[in-house]
């Protein structure tokens, strides 16, 4: 063994080297990120995951012969940390961008032949870049169209850095624009519900903002959609753990931290069944409730806040058809509780028939509704909304439940989000619900394992690696 380990596997046992061991404590896209960012500047790592695998919430599992996403889970091209990430693991190639932003948007209440239309860019700049999509669009009036645009303006002069649009709700903003319940329903919460996971009415101004000016008014590329052309554990477990092997990083799956300390020395002591970690620096890379457990005292000046970021959930339906339903890769609906719908077939490994997950934001409503419910309401959606479904046999209907999928976007939201440093020296924070600016996204995933490990890094004394995404951590 050339990494000091012991040949039996243990965690214990490997002689510290004064300001050089870290310990990540959670495998996600946040625990990953942090833990190769720290190795690729020379510090040994150890990652401490409970579960079985790697990727947290956005995972794979085995279900007969298909391979499933728990959930569909897609990035834009002005996630500029997520693509770091994947370009980090080697994945790139296997979860490629759009060429242009190009979303089929379907109302289903309108006779067809004249249910669809279009959100997508020309290749111009910002704003015009979608200009004539939203002056096309037929699922708004015309006065609505117009609206829509000077609210659009208005959005893009809000100052992101003011603590004021944390505590407003975005519903509000709209409506005091001048936006009516059409325009919400077919344009702001078609966006706003996927990427933050709760509607207008919900969702804190401050982050509503953040995804529309950054993904839809910075650049014109900016809102290009990207997702995974396989399994998702095909990404954040293998790859990921492929470079983590590389990168020296001793990876232990299905083993739970039950204690964290530090000692006179500033030395810290990470507890797990039958061994002892000893480390330099510990980043906490796991949801916030668990984060509040292992957190020692006076780490934070207020913890319980951490109990007050709330959650959201997310449910997923995933249906398999004998036969191709549906001929783009993926539509979203109007005048349906249907939201977005994907292929999913040659992802899976479905060798015959079409393969359909639908992704159900903000779903507090369903997301304990039994199976045979479900099936009831949304197989009869699917009919409505893809008339090829009509006549196809269903071979499959199963769902998953993700019941705290995201923290809750809540008003007020962002003073209770921490940063990556903590009051205790050495002990660092992670996860897509702390203090990014970001809603709860892979991308916010990212950049806080990202600011962990710098801030881990500037207090070892470590360089920083050249090829590091750059982040400007959140106060």
């Amino acid at each position: 063994m050339t990494d000091g380990t012991r040949p039996d596997g243990s965690l214990a046992d490997i002689p510290p080297r004064a300001g050089r061991d870290a310990v990540v404590i959670g495998g996600g896209l946040a625990g990953v990120t942090a833990a190769l960012a720290l190795a690729d500047a020379g510090v040994r790592v150890t990652l401490i995951e409970g579960r079985p695998r790697l990727g947290g919430l956005a995972f794979s599992f085995q279900r007969g012969d298909l391979t499933v996403d728990n959930g569909q889970h897609v990035y834009l091209r002005c996630c500029t940390a997520y693509r770091w990430f994947l370009d980090r693991i080697e994945g790139t190639a296997l979860a490629p961008l759009q060429d242009r932003l190009d979303v089929p948007v379907v109302d289903v209440d309108k006779p067809e032949g004249r249910r669809l239309g279009r959100l997508r860019r020309d290749a111009l700049p910002v704003p015009l870049h979608l200009g004539r999509s939203l002056a096309t669009y037929p699922h708004l009036s015309l006065a609505e169209r117009a609206k829509v645009g000077r609210a659009a303006l208005a959005l893009k002069g809000l100052d992101l850095a003011d603590p004021t649009l944390d505590t407003q709700d975005f519903g509000s903003w709209l409506t005091a624009h001048g936006q009516s319940a059409r325009a919400v329903e077919a344009l702001w919460d078609l966006v706003g519900v996927a990427t933050l996971n709760a509607v207008a009415g919900d969702a804190s101004l401050g982050l509503a903002a953040m995804v529309f000016k950054t993904g839809l008014l910075s650049d014109p590329g900016a809102a290009d959609i990207g997702w995974a052309r396989v399994p998702l554990g095909e990404l954040h477990d293998r790859l990921a753990r492929k470079a983590l092997d590389t990168a020296g990083v001793r990876t232990e799956v299905r083993t739970r931290v039950t204690s964290i300390s530090s000692d006179e020395n500033g030395r810290w002591s990470v507890q797990v069944p039958g061994e002892t970690l000893e480390a330099d620096a510990v980043v906490l890379a796991v949801a916030q409730r668990e984060a509040y457990d292992l957190l020692p005292g006076g780490a934070l000046d207020a913890p319980e806040q951490l109990l007050e970021i709330g959650t959201a959930p997310i449910l997923n339906v995933h249906v398999v058809y004998d036969r191709k339903v549906l001929i783009t890769p993926f539509l979203t609906a109007l005048g349906s509780p249907l939201q977005w719908v994907f292929d999913r077939t040659d992802a899976s490994g479905l060798k015959d028939g079409q393969y359909l997950a639908v992704s159900q934001s903000a779903a507090q409503d369903e997301i304990d509704e039994p199976v045979a419910t479900l099936r009831e309401r949304y197989l009869p959606e699917l009919e409505r909304l893809l008339p090829g479904a009509r006549g196809a046999r269903v071979q499959d209907f199963f769902v998953t439940r993700e019941r705290t999928a995201t923290f809750a976007p809540t008003p007020g939201v962002g003073r209770l989000r921490p940063g990556a440093r903590t009051k205790a020296s050495g002990l660092y924070l992670a996860g897509a619900w702390t203090a990014t600016g970001w809603p709860a996204t892979m991308e916010s995933a990212v950049r806080s394992g990202v600011s962990a490990a710098e801030a881990a890094l500037s207090a070892l004394g470590r360089p920083r690696p050249s090829h590091l995404f750059d982040v400007e951590e959140a106060a």
